[in-house]
C-alpha cells in the first residue's frame, strides 16, 4: 500500500515555497487583487441598486406614488434642507435622543454594576428587570401618555427605556465573566473595593459595555421614530407625519434615510471610541 503519510518539505527541498519567491509574490498579488475587487463590488452594489431603481421608475415599472425615484427623493431632501425644516427637525430629534440615551446609559450601567457585583442585587433586581424587558416597548405609549401627557417627557422616556436594557444586560454579563482570580489577587494586594471596581472591573467589562452602547443607540433611534408619533410638533417624526398628511411619499422616504444616516453616524462614533478604549488588547 502506498505511504499516505503527510510529509513536510525540508528547507532545502526544491518543492518548498520561499516567501520571497516568484510564486509567493504572485499569490500575494492575487490576494491583493481579490481584496480590491471585493471592495469595488461593495461600493458599486448600492449604486447599482439606485440605478435599477431609477430606471424602473422612469419606465413606469415602479409606481411613483408608492416608491418615488431616487431623484425625486433627492429633490425632496433639497427642498426641506433649503427651507430650514430639515436642520430644525434633526436638532429636535438629536436632543431627544441625547437626553433619553443619557438617562438610559446611567440607569442601565448603574443597575448592571449592582447586579453584576452583588448576588443579593441579582436576586432582588434582575427578575423585575426581566419582567419589564418582556413588555412590548411600544405598547407602553398609551400608558405614558396617560401618565406624562403629550409633551417631551413620554418621548424621552421611551428612548431611555429602549436604550436601558442592552446596557444593563451587557454590563451585568461582562462583570460576571471577569476572572475571579483577578479580583482575589487585587484583594490580596490590598486594593479597596472601590479601587478594584474602578481599576479592574470596569476596564475589564468595557468592551462588552461598548457593545451594549452600540445596541442601545440603534434601539434609541428606533424608539424615537415611534415616540415622535405622539403629537409631536418638531423633529423628524413630525416632518414625516406632516408629509404623510400631504401625501409626500418622497419626503417620508428622505426622512427615513436621515434617521438611518444619523444612526450610522452615532454607531461609527461609538466604534471609534471602542477601538480607542480597547487598543491595549491589540498590542
Amino acid at each position: 500500500m502506498a505511504d499516505r503519510t503527510l510529509s513536510i518539505n525540508a528547507p532545502g527541498d526544491p518543492r518548498a515555497v520561499d516567501p520571497g519567491s516568484t510564486d509567493a509574490s504572485s499569490a500575494a498579488a492575487k490576494a491583493g487583487r481579490a481584496s480590491r475587487l471585493h471592495t469595488i463590488l461593495r461600493a458599486l452594489s448600492p449604486i447599482a441598486v439606485l440605478v435599477l431603481w431609477q430606471v424602473g421608475s422612469a419606465m413606469g415599472i415602479i409606481p411613483q406614488d408608492k416608491l418615488p425615484a431616487p431623484s425625486l427623493i433627492a429633490e425632496a431632501g433639497w427642498e426641506v434642507l433649503g427651507n430650514g425644516q430639515l436642520l430644525d427637525a434633526i436638532a429636535a430629534s438629536a436632543q431627544r435622543v441625547a437626553i433619553g440615551l443619557t438617562i438610559g446609559v446611567a440607569v442601565g450601567i448603574g443597575l448592571g454594576l449592582l447586579v453584576g457585583l452583588s448576588k443579593f442585587a441579582d436576586s432582588a433586581i434582575d427578575p423585575n428587570m426581566q419582567a419589564i424587558r418582556a413588555l412590548p416597548l411600544f405598547g407602553l405609549i398609551p400608558l405614558f401618555i396617560l401618565w406624562f401627557g403629550i409633551g417631551e417627557m413620554p418621548k424621552v422616556l421611551l428612548v431611555s427605556l429602549g436604550a436601558l436594557f442592552p446596557l444593563y444586560l451587557n454590563t451585568s454579563a461582562a462583570i460576571r465573566q471577569i476572572d475571579g482570580r483577578l479580583v482575589e489577587t487585587a484583594r490580596v494586594l490590598g486594593f479597596s473595593r472601590l479601587t478594584t471596581i474602578r481599576d479592574l472591573v470596569i476596564p475589564g467589562a468595557m468592551p462588552q459595555i461598548l457593545v451594549g452602547l452600540r445596541q442601545a443607540l440603534a434601539i434609541a433611534w428606533l424608539s424615537l421614530i415611534v415616540a415622535e408619533q405622539i403629537a409631536a410638533t418638531s423633529g423628524l417624526g413630525y416632518l414625516i407625519n406632516n408629509a404623510r398628511d400631504f401625501l409626500r411619499t418622497d419626503i417620508i422616504f428622505f426622512g427615513l434615510i436621515v434617521y438611518a444616516a444619523l444612526g450610522l453616524i452615532t454607531d461609527a462614533i461609538v466604534r471609534a471610541l471602542e477601538r480607542y478604549t480597547t487598543r491595549y488588547q491589540n498590542r
